[in-house]
């Protein structure tokens, strides 16, 4: 296994610790990462209510549930996100619900600033994008695939317009936030659905 990996996945945290170091940080008026400006602080405690609220209403079909309990490879999902992202407020909530699914998928999570040798393997054209899934066979130690920042629906969302405007404005990311409320988790549910059966062709026949 990359030395890197190894190292991030021994100083990695379960989704439980996650959402308790979230929940500590918004007590504190505080967040991760090295900007502890107010907008960031902010948007760590929107966070917070935005996975608070995915943690209890979020729903996988049984057509999906099935396929994802069906996947037979042991496997550790190391997630990079930090507090105040938006995507990750929306994206682990999901994956972990999947993960949850399925006693051979291990969802560990480490803090991008924390973690640069890290992040730095794993970029997403060029950029330091979050969240980022990467996909770890645990008997080979090989990464088997990767998943984000974000859904396809929302990527494909998120380019048409850079591609029409050059950049996103607070307009657009505030669309894109009523996007995931309306999706609610489906699109990422579809994804790594889809990710499963490429792996394992078995589980979706």
């Amino acid at each position: 296994m990359n030395s890197i990996i190894k190292n991030s996945l021994e100083n990695s945290m379960s989704y439980a610790d996650y959402r308790d170091l979230v929940r500590q940080l918004v007590e504190d008026k505080s967040t991760t990462g090295a900007d502890k400006s107010e907008s960031f602080v902010d948007l760590t405690k929107l966070n917070n209510n935005r996975m608070k609220r995915w943690d209890k209403t979020l729903k996988i079909s049984d057509e999906h549930k099935f396929k994802i309990i069906d996947f037979n490879h042991s496997v550790t999902w190391l997630m990079i996100a930090e507090s105040w992202c938006g995507d990750a407020a929306h994206v682990l909530p999901v994956i972990n619900k999947i993960a949850e699914l399925n006693d051979d998928i291990d969802l560990k999570i480490v803090l991008r600033d924390d973690n640069p040798e890290l992040m730095d393997q794993f970029l997403t054209n060029g950029a330091r994008s979050i969240p980022k899934m990467i996909m770890i066979d645990n008997e080979t130690g090989d990464v088997i695939e990767t998943y984000g920042p974000r859904p396809t629906e929302a990527t494909n969302f998120v380019t048409r317009y850079k591609n029409k405007y050059g950049k996103l404005t607070a307009e657009f990311k505030e669309d894109l936030q009523h996007w995931y409320n309306q999706n609610k988790g489906q699109n990422i549910v579809e994804d790594i659905t889809k990710l499963l059966c490429r792996l394992e062709p078995s589980v979706c026949l």
